[in-house]
């Protein structure tokens, strides 16, 4: 488990290997989704292509067997 520390204005330094794994770079947006106690971090837009994180309907058990391939 990779972890890092949130400071008091709320900042965190991004581990090297989540920087790696993501191919970031400086001045890279990022996207985050959030669901329930969870939060998902890429590379912006790189979620967006996951019909199944823009239409928070489709998140049931059914929805990524039925869809999932497409």
């Amino acid at each position: 488990m990779i972890t890092s520390k949130l400071t008091s204005s709320g900042r965190t330094t991004i581990p090297r290997a989540v920087r790696a794994a993501l191919d970031l770079k400086p001045g890279d947006r990022l996207t985050y989704l959030v669901e329930g106690d969870r939060v998902m971090l890429s590379k912006r837009g790189h979620i967006a292509s996951d019909p199944f994180a823009t239409f928070s309907e489709w998140h049931a058990d059914a929805d990524y067997v039925a869809y999932g391939s497409l």
